[in-house]
């Protein structure tokens, strides 16, 4: 296969290109705000100065490694790059709408969905589309639920230890904790159905080298 065949059948939808140049934008403009204006970004007590600085390695993480380790490879993999800036996006918007304070399902749909969309990208960037079921849950549930506990043990040395919601912090623990794990699952069913369907053909462009 020549690079041009290559890159051609690896090239995102330009729909997914934009949302993701946009989500990374909008990402550092709510943050941006976040910190200079913390009760206008709804992020006082909320660890803003961390999310600032955690927020935008993650987002950017996918375009540096593409950089060093595939871009004699493949083309860049929008699809598991956008996955990860959303997650990112979703929870500085959502604070900065005020819906963890004003939505009571709000918190556990984003613990749900973030965990499951980070889980997608992953899949996408270290399994091949030929991974069976079994290969692509195990990955799900490694990753899946180590970022839930991560993000628990951040959450609650971040501001849940100062703060008046430590008192039941113990089963909002174990909710996010079944979510996180549960939104990973249903990630591995997804992109390995999808796979099965033919779609996703840009998956684990590491796999994919360039004909000699």
């Amino acid at each position: 296969m020549t690079d041009t065949e290559l890159a051609t059948r690896h090239v995102a939808p330009p729909v997914v290109r934009s949302l993701d140049i946009t989500a990374k934008a909008g990402l550092l403009i709510l943050l941006a705000i976040a910190l200079m204006f913390p009760d206008l970004g709804h992020m006082r007590g909320k660890a803003a100065g961390l999310r600032a600085i955690t927020y935008p390695l993650l987002a950017f993480s996918v375009p540096a490694l593409w950089y060093v380790f595939w871009r004699d490879r493949a083309s860049f993999p929008w699809i598991a790059d956008l996955l990860v800036t959303v997650t990112c996006f979703t929870d500085t918007l959502g604070n900065r709408m005020n819906m963890y304070d004003t939505i009571v399902w709000f918190d556990d749909w984003i613990h749900f969905m973030n965990t499951g969309l980070l889980t997608a990208g992953v899949i996408l960037l270290t399994l091949h589309r030929t991974a069976t079921l079994r290969a692509t849950i195990e990955r799900a549930l490694a990753f899946g639920a180590t970022v839930a506990i991560g993000w628990e043990i951040a959450e609650y040395y971040a501001f849940i230890s100062t703060s008046s919601e430590r008192r039941g912090a113990y089963t909002d623990t174990l909710g996010d904790l079944f979510l996180g794990t549960s939104g990973s699952v249903v990630a591995a069913l997804v992109v390995h159905r999808l796979w099965r369907m033919g779609r996703l053909a840009s998956a684990a462009p590491q796999l994919e080298p360039l004909a000699a």
